[in-house]
């Protein structure tokens, strides 16, 4: 299943990372691991944040996932998401139904 995980880095802790290099090896593991089909960084309610989109084949990745990421005290979202095309494949169901 596709899904997005969205995570909010705590400011001190983040800062602290990025200056151990915690954090960039944090992030290089998480990629490596889930090999996302689309990365974004960027500040979301004034704090650094990311956005990964990847394929989980069981829910039991997600603890294993996101365990890195909590020792910068990260407030982390998962959720599925689709593609237009299965959006659409999505409501056209809904229309045959």
């Amino acid at each position: 299943m596709r899904v997005m995980l969205r995570a909010h880095f705590d400011t001190a802790a983040a800062n602290e990372g990025i200056k151990s290099g915690a954090l960039p090896q944090a992030l290089k593991k998480l990629m490596d691991t889930v090999k996302p089909e689309s990365a974004y960084f960027g500040l979301q309610e004034g704090v650094r944040s990311c956005w990964l989109v990847f394929d989980v084949q069981d829910s039991t990745q997600m603890p294993s996932v996101t365990w890195e990421l909590f020792q910068f005290n990260a407030e982390i979202e998962v959720g599925p998401v689709m593609t237009a095309e299965g959006m659409a494949k999505a409501l056209g169901a809904l229309q045959s139904s």
